[in-house]
């Protein structure tokens, strides 16, 4: 197997970015002469997913190849050197945003192996909740762990499972498991797709050609002219060979509990998940948020890119117009400025700037998808009140985020969270807004088309708005993690 290669991280996010981040995003393709050429653009495709790490593992018939790196899929993919090194027809790839391991090349994904049944490349989407558990009972029986990625730990159960099958040390392996997770792998003979039985992360199956192809979204099918066949249903594995597709459902069924911030702010908007149109759910969300908490204004405005869906569906259901009142830069890249604390908190307009001849002395009414630990508003709203607005409302696409989440995405603790601290008053207070306004529950699941939220049983993973942990957080109760063994050090 080739070498890992290092690239420059050419991206950051700024101390001022106060999204959420989702882990990363996943690919493979199976039989199809192009397929590493393949990956590389389905990647692209779902950059938004991560920008921190991607990497590419394929097969030529005798040998598997990889190319991993920190950095965008753009940085490293971007030569013919590269993508024929990656040869065969048959290929998985990854970007990451990591939640669980640090951005170091060791963490980088697709992670590889050659066991006792030849080589096993594999790559996750998700987060688990017992892998310092599993990690520590690991460790203790002989493994040698090479990363802090939870993914590794799903490795070295595939490699020290009894069962003699591929098939069957995987099912044996993530029977183990608790937690998201959207997989991708590759032997020597198949491509594997699986999701966790709860469903919680994506994952969809396209054709193209006489091949196969799993994404995390629909976005990158359509990059490569690939159609859309059906999502992986919670719990089921599918496995690609020269037999062609075959599916297994081996784990006890579960309530499906996908995630709702996929809908919210994770997934491209030109994506289909879950059967609905991503786009068509945002304007939904902001048409519910105009019925529930209209306020008098002469322009909606979005906060980009993020806000934009949602503030076309508040303007159309208000009836009052949708207007840029900010301009976001989308050239900004790493900046190696290290700059003072007055400089720092002026970092925000490297991304933002006031549309100040259109909204002085307007009503305005701001429109973005969460409110995480309010730093990014606070600088919004000053900047629309320097630039001359005669009012600021705000209007959040999402209900209060209360709670942090366990399942793969990247969130503050609980205490740097502005929603578990203060109450709507006290946070429109401290952001500087004449109102503030979250979505309701039933709200967001009339957008998503149920008719309200059941509270017995929830159709979808909103634990960071509500606690209601479908998975048992059973690293958070107590088990000894990772940090308590001796590791290699973070460098």
């Amino acid at each position: 197997m080739d070498t890992p290669r290092t690239a420059p991280c050419t991206t950051a996010s700024l101390p001022e970015d106060d999204h959420f981040h989702d882990e990363c995003g996943v690919f493979g393709v199976y039989n199809h002469p192009d397929a590493s050429a393949l990956t590389a653009l389905g990647l692209h495709a779902l950059q938004h997913r991560g920008q921190e790490a991607a990497g590419i593992v394929s097969f030529g018939g005798k040998h598997f190849h990889s190319h991993r790196a920190l950095g965008s899929v753009g940085d490293n993919f971007n030569s013919e050197e590269v993508i024929n090194r990656l040869e065969g027809p048959m290929a998985i790839g990854h970007v990451r945003y990591s939640t669980a391991g640090g951005t170091v090349m060791r963490n980088v994904q697709p992670l590889f192996a050659d066991l006792v049944f030849g080589g096993f490349a594999i790559a996750h989407n998700g987060n688990l909740t017992n892998a310092r558990t599993c990690r520590r009972d690991l460790v203790e029986r002989g493994s040698i762990f090479q990363s802090t990625s939870d993914t590794e730990t799903i490795l070295h159960r595939v490699a020290t499972s009894e069962y003699r099958k591929v098939l069957d040390r995987l099912t044996d392996a993530l029977s183990g498991v608790a937690g998201a997770y959207s997989i991708v792998a590759l032997t020597r003979q198949k491509l594997i797709g699986v999701r966790d039985p709860h469903g919680v992360r994506p994952l969809v199956i396209g054709k193209i050609g006489d091949g196969h192809v799993l994404a995390s979204e629909t976005c990158a099918l359509d990059i490569i002219g690939a159609d859309y066949v059906r999502d992986v249903e919670p719990g089921e594995i599918v496995i690609f060979s020269e037999a062609g597709m075959q599916s297994l459902k081996p784990f006890p069924k579960q309530a499906s509990r996908f995630c709702i911030f996929e809908h919210i702010y994770f997934a491209r908007p030109d994506s289909v998940i879950e059967g609905r149109n991503v786009y068509e759910v945002r304007k939904n969300i902001g048409k519910e948020l105009a019925r529930e908490s209209h306020v008098e204004a002469d322009m909606i405005v979005p906060v980009p890119d993020s806000g934009v869906p949602a503030a076309i569906g508040y303007a159309e259901e208000s009836g009052v117009p949708f207007d840029l009142g900010i301009i976001r830069s989308h050239y900004m890249g790493r900046t190696f400025i290290q700059p003072s604390d007055t400089i720092r908190h002026l970092g925000v307009k490297l991304k933002h700037n006031a549309n100040r001849a259109w909204i002085k002395g307007k009503r305005l009414v701001l429109v973005d998808d969460s409110i995480v630990r309010g730093t990014t508003s606070v600088k919004i709203v000053e900047m629309m009140r320097n630039a001359g607005a005669k009012e600021v409302h705000m209007r959040i696409s999402s209900p209060p985020t209360t709670h942090p989440c366990y399942y793969g995405i990247d969130t503050p603790d609980q205490e740097k969270l502005m929603a578990h601290n203060m109450s709507v008053e006290e946070m429109a207070k401290h952001i500087g807004v004449d109102s503030l306004a979250f979505i309701s529950h039933d709200g967001l699941y009339r957008a998503v088309g149920e008719k309200q939220r059941n509270a017995e049983c929830p159709q979808y993973c909103d634990a960071c708005f509500t606690g209601d942990y479908a998975i048992p957080l059973v690293d958070k109760e107590g088990n000894p993690g990772p940090e308590q063994l001796t590791l290699l050090s973070e460098d």
